[in-house]
C-alpha cells in the first residue's frame, strides 16, 4: 500500500514537469549550497585544529602559574628536571614525542641596529621531525643539534630589518633568571616565514642549549606532548594530569584562540546561511504545491466523494513534497560531491586571510553525517510545507470542492 501511494505521488509530480523541475532545481541548489558551505567550514576547522595541535602539541604541561600569571624574570614559572619528566611522559604508549620549549624575549642586534625579539628555544632534531614543514624556509637551513657555534633562525621581516643573511653574526641580549643582563653572539642559520607578517617581525628560533645558556638556567617553559592521534587528547589529558598533580595539563584547544574565534564566527555565518536557504526552499515548495492543489481542487473533491479520507489525501500530497525535496536533495548532494572531488583534482587557492601573507588551498570536506542530516532536513521541510499547504483544501466540504472553478 505504501508503494502505491508513493507511485501516485510520483505520477502527480509529473503532471506539470516544468514546475516540478524548477522546484527540484531550487532544492538541489539549496542542498548543494548547504553541503559546500558546511564542508568548507569543516575543512577549515580540521585544518586549524591540526595546525594548532602541531604548533603547541596535543597537550601542554607546565607549572600552574605559567598559564595564569606573568613572569617577573625569565622562566620564573618554568619546569625543573625536564629531562626526567620527559622520560616519564614518553613511557605512555599513546605519547609519540615530547618537545621542550624555552620562551623568552629580549633584544637582537647586528651591531648598528637593535630591535625587540620574541624567541623560542627548541630541540631542533625533534621539533622539525615531529611537526614537519610548519615553516616556509626563505633562505639557509633549519637548526640542527651539535653546531659548533650558537645559531638562530629569523623571521624574514626581522632579517630584512637587521639586513641579515644566512651566515651573518648577530648578538642576543636578554635578562637572566637572576635579573642580570646577558649577551651572546650567534650566527644566522636560516630565514623563514610563518605566513603572519606581524609574527615574522619579531620571531627568533634557537636551540634549547643556547637559550638556557643565555638565560642562565636549566629550566624550560613547558613541555609539548604529541600523541599518536588527536582523538586521544581528552583521555591522555586526564591520565597525565592524574600522574602529575602538581602540574597543569592543558589541551591544544586551551591555547588555540584563533581556532575558537574562527569556529564561532563560521558557526554564526553558515548557520544563518543554512537558515536562509531552508526558508527559500520551503517557500518554493509551498508555492509549487499550492499551485498544484488549486488546480486539483475538483479532483480532491471527487476523491472525497468516492470515500477517500482527508488523512489519505494529506499523505499523498506530503509524499509529493517528499519526492520533490528528496530528488532535489539527491541531485544537490551529487553536485556537492562532484565539486568537492574536483577541487582535489584541480587545486584552487584561496587568497590570504587578514593578517597573513600566504593563501591556502580550497578544499571541501566530505562528511557522511553532514550529507545525511542535510538530506533528512530537506525532505522533512518539503513534506511539512506540502502538508501545511494541503490541510485546508483536503478538509474543504465536498460540495464546495466539486464546485470550485
Amino acid at each position: 500500500m505504501n508503494f502505491m501511494w508513493l507511485k501516485f505521488a510520483l505520477q502527480n509530480t509529473l503532471r506539470n514537469r516544468r514546475r516540478s523541475a524548477v522546484t527540484v532545481s531550487i532544492a538541489a541548489l539549496g542542498t548543494a549550497a548547504i553541503l559546500l558551505a558546511g564542508g568548507f567550514a569543516l575543512f577549515t576547522y580540521e585544518s586549524l585544529a591540526q595546525a594548532a595541535a602541531r604548533s603547541t602539541g596535543h597537550l601542554i604541561l607546565g607549572q600552574p602559574q605559567h598559564f595564569t600569571e606573568d613572569e617577573d624574570t625569565p622562566l620564573q614559572h618554568g619546569l625543573d628536571q625536564a629531562d626526567g619528566l620527559k622520560a616519564a611522559l614518553l613511557a605512555d604508549p599513546e605519547v609519540r614525542n615530547v618537545l621542550p620549549r624555552v620562551e623568552f624575549s629580549g633584544l637582537i642586534s647586528n651591531g648598528d641596529k637593535s630591535t625587540v625579539m620574541v624567541a623560542t628555544g627548541i630541540d631542533p632534531d625533534a621539533e622539525f621531525s615531529v611537526k614537519g614543514p610548519f615553516l616556509t624556509m626563505k633562505a639557509g637551513d633549519v637548526l640542527a643539534s651539535g653546531a659548533a657555534q650558537a645559531e638562530v633562525m629569523l623571521g624574514d621581516a626581522l632579517a630584512r630589518s637587521l639586513k641579515a643573511q644566512p651566515g651573518s653574526s648577530l648578538t642576543l641580549l636578554a635578562s637572566t633568571t637572576e635579573g642580570a643582563l646577558n649577551a651572546m653572539d650567534v650566527q644566522v642559520k636560516g630565514i623563514f616565514s610563518t605566513g603572519v607578517p606581524d609574527v615574522d617581525k619579531r620571531l627568533v628560533y634557537t636551540d634549547i642549549t643556547t637559550a638556557q645558556k643565555l638565560l642562565g638556567t636549566q629550566r624550560v617553559s613547558s613541555l609539548g606532548v604529541f600523541l599518536n592521534r588527536m582523538e586521544m587528547t581528552e583521555g591522555a589529558q586526564a591520565r597525565l594530569a592524574g600522574a602529575n598533580p602538581k602540574l597543569t595539563v592543558q589541551t591544544w584547544r586551551d591555547q588555540a584562540f584563533f581556532y575558537r574565534s574562527v569556529r564561532d564566527l563560521y558557526n554564526r555565518i553558515f548557520g544563518a546561511l543554512g537558515l536562509i536557504i531552508g526558508v527559500i526552499v520551503v517557500f518554493v515548495v509551498t508555492n509549487a504545491m499550492a499551485m498544484a492543489i488549486i488546480e486539483r481542487t475538483r479532483e480532491i473533491g471527487t476523491l472525497r466523494a468516492l470515500g477517500t479520507l482527508p488523512t489519505q489525501l494529506m499523505r499523498t500530497l506530503a509524499l509529493e513534497g517528499m519526492v520533490l525535496g528528496g530528488t532535489g536533495a539527491v541531485l544537490g548532494a551529487g553536485l556537492s560531491l562532484a565539486v568537492s572531488l574536483l577541487l582535489y583534482v584541480v587545486p584552487v587557492d584561496m587568497p590570504p586571510p587578514p593578517g597573513r601573507s600566504v593563501g591556502y588551498p580550497l578544499n571541501i570536506s566530505i562528511d557522511p553525517m553532514l550529507y545525511l542530516l542535510t538530506f533528512i532536513t530537506m525532505v522533512a521541510l518539503t513534506m511539512l510545507a506540502s502538508a501545511w499547504v494541503a490541510r485546508k483544501t483536503v478538509h474543504m466540504p465536498v460540495v464546495d470542492a466539486l464546485a470550485h472553478t
